[in-house]
């Protein structure tokens, strides 16, 4: 045994970096709704970037650790503590067998990220162990976590062993936490979230005052959002649609108008294919901070260039790449 779920937290599966190439079959995509904080987690305990985490959604979980292990926790902050005692995050962490972590509610964000090293042995489906919830496969027999539920791990990398054996050392009441940790990517300590996008093939279709609005207003996440789609409330966006729209493909970040002129935001549990209009696309450097939003969350929409867009996403990606290899020299330095 290595993790016993005492108690399973409001939505806690398990995720990877998602089902790809299956979506003309009608396979959604899934995956860690912040691919940021996912890698991150990973990259702390010397995991491949796809291994296997834990996504813990607003509520964490409560674990008992059967073993002695490496692990991290990086994303929103539910307030992570073993044995009572409060753990910090984005660092690695040695905790000791028969430890408690336990989550509070969330002061920063929305999702966390636990990783373990070696990764969760976890069901594979169509190359990814991603729990895909509405099909039920992939991940912990296609659902999310519930008490009692018995979690195994791979064996610890050889980039986390060296780590792990001088945390091991440091223990006091049931691990020990890195001297060093990496910056928090994106969050920000405030209720209002702009939010880059790129206008759609039917924003057009918007009529002149929800064009304004939709740049000009403010928008709230809806309580009925979940890894689908983010509904939103706030001003009402007719469209000069007439007649159905054909089906077409849609991605992470798409915003669709349905009739009642409520947007949605797609997110990692998408369908394939959409046929309300797609007025715009949030750029991919912000979905990380989209996936760290909740219920009650206020946004805006700031409108930039294909070009800027790709740019930003270049410098995201640059600025994984030196922060990767920070890491893994810090962890060959034990």
């Amino acid at each position: 045994m290595s993790i016993k779920v005492i108690r399973p937290g409001l939505l806690t599966t398990i995720q990877d970096l998602g089902r790809y190439g299956y979506q003309k079959f009608g396979v959604i995509v899934s995956g860690a709704m912040d691919i940021v904080s996912y890698k991150l987690a990973n990259m702390l305990v010397g995991n491949q970037e796809d291994a296997a985490v834990l996504e813990a959604t607003l509520i964490g979980p409560e674990l008992k650790i059967e073993r002695d292990m490496l692990l991290a926790i990086t994303g929103a902050n539910l307030n992570p503590k073993i044995n009572g005692e409060s753990v910090p995050l984005w660092k690695p962490l040695y905790v000791k067998k028969n430890s408690i972590l336990t989550f509070g509610a969330c002061t920063l964000g929305c999702r966390c990220y636990i990783s373990f090293s070696g990764g969760l042995i976890a069901e594979e489906v169509l190359g990814s162990r991603s729990t895909y919830l509405r099909a039920e496969f992939g991940g912990f027999q296609g659902r999310a976590l519930i008490k009692d539920d018995i979690l195994f791990t791979n064996d610890i990398t050889r980039n986390g062993k060296a780590v792990f054996q001088d945390l091991k050392k440091k223990e006091k009441a049931g691990y020990a936490a890195a001297s060093w940790h990496i910056p928090r990517f994106f969050f920000r300590k405030r209720n209002q979230h702009i939010l880059r996008l790129i206008k759609g093939q039917h924003f057009s279709m918007l009529d002149e005052k929800a064009k304004n609005d939709f740049f000009e207003k403010t928008f709230i996440i809806d309580s009925h959002s979940d890894r689908m789609g983010y509904r939103l409330s706030g001003p009402v966006l007719q469209t000069e649609v007439s007649g159905e729209l054909l089906s077409e493909a849609v991605t992470h970040g798409t915003i669709q108008v349905p009739r009642d002129g409520k947007p949605i935001i797609l997110l990692s549990d998408r369908q394939t294919t959409g046929g309300y209009p797609r007025i715009a696309h949030i750029a991919s450097a912000d979905a990380p901070l989209l996936g760290q939003l909740k219920p009650g969350d206020s946004i805006s929409f700031q409108e930039i260039t294909l070009m800027e867009a790709e740019h930003l996403l270049i410098e995201r990606e640059n600025w994984l790449g030196e922060v990767k290899t920070g890491i893994q020299l810090k962890l060959e330095s034990y």
